[in-house]
């Protein structure tokens, strides 16, 4: 960076900067305004400096592609309705069209000139409005000044402040520096926890004087008065899905392509959309497949990609996102739902957290990826870029890439530290000394697995865990009177386990080990009893790493094999684990800590290993009763009555995690047995259909039809079963009850009954046309 440029970063983080301590080099970059009834003066004079625009408030001088000026868009707009790539589009169905019309006789052959240039013009008039519809509108610098100001006083009413890395802020303007000169856009790539994601990344690009990024967004916010004022503020507006509309597509591609083109920043959310379970989702690939594509066909030279991890201590959607969990209709976004979040105007939510992981280049990734996987010679001589396959490689290594980055510059908020070591103890509740004890042990793990702590500037961990108490809340903590020692605990375990989930991806390796090696020792029988044979404990962390790889996001380029040994040798030296004669059990250390450690690893996953079998048990609902002419069950019902399933089983002591019957993780655990081959998955009538395969279909009882306890899908939840938690109603944990069996057989029962009164074609559509072939002959 230049001295010019030195010199504007020091002014711009001057007045932010905290107080060093232990060698922190984190920054407040915004911090709540003066208020005009509490101190009228500084008020007044905080507004005076952005009415004369001093220093950075101006927004004159930002590095990137000038924009905010009139004529932005029509500029934007004629570039995007003369791409190249558009009027191949256009042309293309332009001669469909008419191929078409001359096909049933509805065009006479001396006509085709007029009436080509008539259907072209029709089409490019609908692209354009779908363009204007679609394009963000920045124009005007005074709307962005405004803007940031009324959204910052907001934003800081809510959360105390927001935070970032110095070393991180100063190396992403570095990079803004040389992408502004070589004419190259940033292209910020976000987790997704919360609608604030939009507004703290823009306000954060304006305080750092880097051009504001045009925000990929759904077109769900597109709604009265919220919507035309976002779209002139960055966002621009994407239909959720493109249902085979080959023009969106390509309008799409054509508008991210125009403004790669020219350099200007793009943002877009990898997981598609917010995360209701606080951890990350799996990647979504369209926009990356815009990308992508655009780099790879040469349209584009090139883009840095930035992940970026933005962390909260408390999240103001959570209430709704347990509800949407449990089965509740996701709401559509209004502008009543809207004003009424100003409810949460003044309340303690903490503060936020944004890291930038150091941009890189999507060209040298390419690159990089395609030598690894061919010949050196290949590489040089040029392979064939637009092969499906290799195609479909690259978006998923880019996917995992990203989403691996993020989870690299994730810091852990107190918040997360405090409602993980709540779920992760043994007992009812936790005295205040005993829970710092642990959120200081919980902290160095962290560290020393790679991750990330919130920077406490030398605060005293008490006074750490007290701030996070008092923003988590009394509906998620209770405390205990009347006792010798302030006591704490969950109150709701469901809420509490979204800040837990923050910390998963650190210790992901170790829990399954520690959750396989859980089958044997639940078993008892003392020290040699419980030791397992290193193979077969590889072999099982294989089998759970499998079951749950659609709920995590494991390390990348080095295989379960590496991660497996690893984390072991890791829990080896803490003394969690011994290995003895190629046989690994308990440490003699961790024994006579009564299990703390190895415990705490299986407490972050026993929720998840639960989803996983309710999901596998609630399929002996899908086997078709005898004489049933309903085979394919609508995904959604059967997803329901899973849930059905869940509820009852938790209320009866059979599952010991109620976040286990939340509608993700049985998405996920659905997901990966279709993957499995263990359920069939189609488009029917209404949407995706579900039936179990052949080869894994119960078997029912010949005599009174009863589902019996045997075949592949009850071994199979007997395998998972092993790993759980144990409880009072499932001492063996070897296999599925004969109760739950039982509850299993009554759901099955209602839920053909049901379907067989209002049986109509249920099935996929290939299956209904069979169907109706057969009738006909």
């Amino acid at each position: 960076m230049d001295t010019t440029s030195n010199l504007q970063m020091n002014s711009l983080l001057r007045e932010a900067e905290q107080p060093a301590q232990n060698g922190t080099t984190e920054q407040t970059i915004l911090q709540p305004f003066a208020r005009f009834r509490q101190n009228p003066l500084d008020f007044a004079h905080e507004l005076y400096l952005f009415i004369r625009g001093v220093d950075w408030r101006s927004y004159d001088k930002q590095v990137g592609q000038p924009v905010f000026y009139s004529g932005y868009t029509a500029k934007i707009k004629n570039t995007v309705m003369s791409s190249p790539l558009l009027q191949k589009k256009l042309n293309e169905l332009v001669e469909e069209r008419l191929r078409r019309e001359e096909e049933e006789q509805l065009l006479d052959g001396s006509k085709v000139d007029g009436r080509r240039a008539e259907v072209l013009s029709s089409l490019e008039e609908y692209a354009g409005l779908m363009v204007d519809k679609m394009m963000c509108k920045m124009e005007s610098k005074f709307q962005i000044r405004s803007a940031f100001y009324m959204c910052t006083q907001l934003l800081t009413r809510v959360y105390s402040g927001v935070h970032v890395s110095q070393p991180e802020v100063e190396r992403l303007r570095e990079v803004a520096t040389r992408a502004a000169a070589e004419k190259k856009p940033i292209v910020f790539l976000p987790r997704h926890t919360s609608h604030i994601d939009y507004v703290a990344l823009q306000l954060i690009c304006y305080r750092l004087g880097i051009t504001l990024p045009v925000v990929v967004a759904g077109e769900n916010l597109n709604f009265p008065v919220v919507g035309p004022f976002l779209q002139h503020r960055g966002a621009m507006w994407i239909r959720r899905s493109f249902d085979g509309d080959a023009l969106y597509r390509t309008l799409v591609q054509a508008y991210l392509d125009s403004m790669m083109q020219q350099g200007y920043n793009l943002e877009c959310f990898i997981e598609g959309g917010r995360s209701r379970t606080g951890k990350l989702l799996q990647p979504k690939f369209g926009f990356l497949g815009f990308l992508l594509d655009s780099v790879l066909s040469g349209r584009t030279e090139d883009a840095y990609i930035c992940p970026v991890s933005m962390q909260y201590d408390k999240v103001i959607e959570v209430d709704s996102y347990v509800t949407e969990m449990l089965g509740k209709p996701k709401a559509k976004e209004n502008l009543t739902d809207f004003l009424s979040s100003s409810s949460i105007l003044g309340m303690n939510m903490g503060r936020v957290d944004c890291r930038f992981h150091e941009p890189w280049s999507l060209r040298e990734f390419i690159d990089a990826q395609l030598a690894r996987t061919n010949s050196v010679a290949e590489a040089q001589d040029g392979i064939d870029k637009t092969k499906p396959e290799v195609r479909i490689r690259l978006l998923r290594t880019l996917g995992y890439k990203v989403l691996a980055d993020i989870n690299d510059v994730s810091v852990v908020m107190p918040t997360a530290l405090v409602g993980t070591v709540l779920l992760t103890l043994r007992g009812r509740g936790v005295g205040r000394s005993e829970l710092a004890r642990r959120v200081e042990w919980l902290c160095t793990r962290i560290v020393a697995n790679g991750g990330n702590v919130a920077d406490f500037h030398g605060m005293p961990t008490l006074e750490v865990v007290d701030r996070a108490l008092a923003v988590l809340g009394s509906n998620l903590v209770g405390t205990v009177e009347g006792l010798a020692e302030e006591t704490y605990y969950a109150v709701d375990r469901f809420q509490l386990s979204f800040y837990r989930n923050a910390t998963i991806h650190l210790f992901i390796s170790e829990a399954l080990i520690a959750i396989s090696l859980y089958a044997k020792v639940k078993q008892g029988g003392g020290r040699q009893a419980e030791q397992v044979p290193g193979k077969e404990l590889e072999e099982q962390v294989t089998f759970m790493s499998q079951l749950t790889r659609g709920e995590f996001i494991f390390r990348t380029g080095q295989g379960i094999g590496h991660n497996y040994r690893e984390a072991l040798n890791g829990l080896v030296k803490n003394n969690v684990l011994e290995v003895t004669d190629g046989r690994i059990g308990l440490a003699q250390a961790e024994r006579e800590q009564g299990r703390e450690d190895f415990d705490f690893y299986c407490f972050l996953l026993w929720p998840f290993i639960d989803a996983a079998w309710l999901g596998a048990v609630s399929l002996f609902c899908l086997v078709p009763t005898p004489g049933s002419t309903v085979q394919w069950i609508d995904m959604k019902k059967a997803q329901g009555i899973a849930q059905i399933f869940g509820r009852t089983l938790y209320h009866q002591g059979d599952l010991s995690y109620f976040e286990a019957i939340n509608t993700e993780a049985i998405k996920n655990a659905y997901t990966r047995y279709q993957e499995e081959g263990i359920i069939q998955v189609a488009k029917g009538k209404g949407g995706l259909t579900v039936q179990i395969a052949p080869d894994w279909m119960p078997e029912r009882d010949s005599k009174t039809g009863m589902l019996q306890p045997e075949g592949r899908l009850w071994e199979f939840t007997g395998k998972i079963s092993q790993h759980r938690r144990e409880g009072k109603n499932r001492r063996d944990g070897a296999t599925v009850s004969t109760r739950v069996l039982k509850l299993a057989s009554k759901l099955n029962e209602d839920l053909f009954r049901e379907l067989e009164s209002t049986s109509g074609d249920e099935g996929p559509a290939q299956v209904r046309k069979s169907r109706k072939r057969r009738s006909r002959l």
